[in-house]
């Protein structure tokens, strides 16, 4: 069974992910820091931006690309890839903004942390029941 929702999700996340590389490069430009972080603020935190993104997307795919091929209804997959891309988001620009946007980053992670338990015991259940 092809996957129907799922790359929908893993492009825009992909996007996503390209976008804060950019804000890593282009801190990096202003600041004149080749590699590292060179002990600038602004930098450190487009990397630790970038850096979290890249932490909890890979599993939050998986784990949508696995419940969607064992035949969790589409638009299920859709309500959590959705709620997923949107926690990732939320949590890029609530930790990005200077001053951090704090709703926006605890919603972020609220989303995403949920997303991900619900794909995990979905994925458990269906491989023991």
């Amino acid at each position: 069974m092809p996957l129907a929702a799922t790359p929908l999700y893993a492009g825009l996340l992909a996007l996503l992910f390209i976008y804060l590389s950019l804000q890593v490069v282009r801190a990096r430009t202003a600041h004149k820091v080749s590699v590292g972080d060179g002990g600038e603020r602004a930098v450190v935190k487009a990397m630790r931006v970038q850096a979290n993104c890249a932490e909890y997307v890979p599993i939050g795919l998986i784990l949508l690309a696995l419940a969607e091929l064992q035949g969790m209804p589409v638009w299920l997959v859709h309500v959590i890839g959705a709620a997923f891309t949107a926690g990732r988001i939320l949590h890029a620009y609530g930790f990005g903004a200077t001053p951090q946007v704090v709703p926006a980053r605890v919603w972020g992670m609220y989303l995403t942390v949920t997303a991900i338990a619900l794909l995990a015991l979905a994925n458990i259940a269906h491989a023991v029941f």
